[in-house]
């Protein structure tokens, strides 16, 4: 099959100039022309122009490209497997940027104002932002949500790292009365419940005693929530929904 310089720019939406250009420099000469002198490309002209759109999307000078596409050492087979590699690391970069812009995007609409490095030291692996959305959606046309929202975005870094260090001692405590046995009903387990209120209350909103048994109701319904504290120790969930209960019903 031979192509026209016009056929060849629409199927590789190049323009002519540019093949034009290819030719002049040797990038890309055509393998053949007609009798009046028109270029003619040929299927082994349309692949080398195809390795050359990958190299120049993928950012190569034209000199190097040459240099590349006519290394004696190198197959077509070469080629792509040198492409595929290149495109597949610059796919992984790229992501990796997406993910950064969007955890930017997202802070910012939260307005969590710390740094990457903060958040991972506040954070861990865990993304605060992660049902962001979907809290919004569920909650954001309530008081208690406009109040956390508000709140949250005034916490500073030693705000974070505070809350963090007094849920993970709540988290101790509460364990330990789990493994001793306690009822969930017991004194000991309704007055850690009270104070899992109460952290709620003092970081983010007020959380009266209807919201906290509909968050120990949620606790159990929404997998997620209940894979988190089971990850903390086994039981954790349900037994943390039965104290808040039983301490919402002491204080009626």
């Amino acid at each position: 099959m031979a192509y026209t310089v016009g056929q060849v720019a629409r199927a590789a939406r190049v323009t002519v100039r540019t093949l034009h250009h290819y030719d002049e420099i040797g990038l890309l000469s055509p393998g053949g022309r007609t009798a009046a002198g028109y270029r003619r490309y040929d299927d082994a002209d349309l692949e080398r122009l195809q390795h050359i759109r990958y190299y120049r999307e993928l950012g190569f000078p034209l000199e190097e490209i040459a240099a590349i596409l006519d290394d004696p050492a190198a197959d077509p087979a070469a080629h792509l497997r040198r492409q595929h590699e290149l495109l597949t690391g610059r796919i992984g970069k790229l992501q990796e940027m997406v993910a950064a812009i969007e955890l930017a995007m997202e802070a910012r609409r939260m307005e969590i104002r710390l740094t990457p490095e903060e958040r991972f030291e506040v954070f861990g692996d865990f993304d605060p932002d992660a049902h962001a959305e979907e809290a919004e959606r569920r909650w954001g046309g309530s008081e208690a949500y406009r109040e956390s929202h508000r709140r949250a975005a005034g916490h500073s870094k030693d705000d974070w790292l505070r809350i963090r260090a007094e849920q993970e001692d709540w988290n101790r405590r509460f364990v330990a009365v789990l493994a001793a046995g306690a009822s969930a009903d017991s004194t000991a387990a309704m007055a850690l419940a009270e104070e899992h209120r109460q952290l709620i209350v003092r970081w983010f909103y007020d959380c009266s005693y209807e919201i906290h048994t509909g968050l120990a109701d949620m606790y159990l319904a929404d997998p997620r929530f209940t894979a988190y504290y089971e990850a903390i120790a086994l039981g954790m969930a349900a037994y943390l929904a039965e104290a808040i209960h039983a301490n919402a019903i002491s204080r009626a």
